[in-house]
């Protein structure tokens, strides 16, 4: 005979503030992720535009030279990463809002657990990019020391 803990027996159940709190942040996410949506918007633009850009700085100021145009077309390939780097977790936050949106209009549960679904994916994606940026940080601050120290 199978044992079955408490835990296994519980049931979540969710009184009407904890409902309007969700509902409310189901919102937030979605306008959000629009939000995140348009800015992701700029960032192309902003990829498509710079080797424009950067050779008309590149051709006006003495400096650049002729380095003015492989820059921006460096910044470009930059700025396309940075935009899909961001489409990710606006991604999910959009998801994750319009799936609560819907749970609560049509009273569906299964749209619900699809919302959280993309919530957790959403919070990990930032989780993973925060670990990766802290690395990247730390290797810099390491071979920043190294150089000062291989460079006196």
């Amino acid at each position: 005979m199978e044992e079955t803990s408490v835990f296994e027996k519980f049931e979540l159940q969710l009184d009407q503030s904890a409902k309007d709190f969700l509902r409310e942040a189901g919102k937030w996410a979605y306008f959000l992720g629009i939000i995140g949506f348009v800015g992701i918007g700029f960032i192309i633009l902003i990829a498509i535009f710079a080797g424009a850009i950067f050779s008309t700085m590149g051709s006006s100021m003495p400096g650049m030279g002729a380095y003015g145009g492989s820059f921006g077309t460096i910044m470009s390939v930059v700025y396309f990463v940075l935009a899909a780097v961001y489409f990710f977790p606006v991604y999910y936050l959009f998801k994750f809002g319009a799936n609560t949106k819907k749970a609560f209009k049509d009273s569906d549960s299964e749209a619900l657990t699809t919302s959280f679904g993309y919530l957790k994916s959403h919070y990990k994606f930032v989780g993973i990019l925060m670990i990766a940026i802290i690395v990247l940080y730390g290797l810099i601050f390491v071979f920043g020391i190294l150089g000062a120290i291989l460079g006196s």
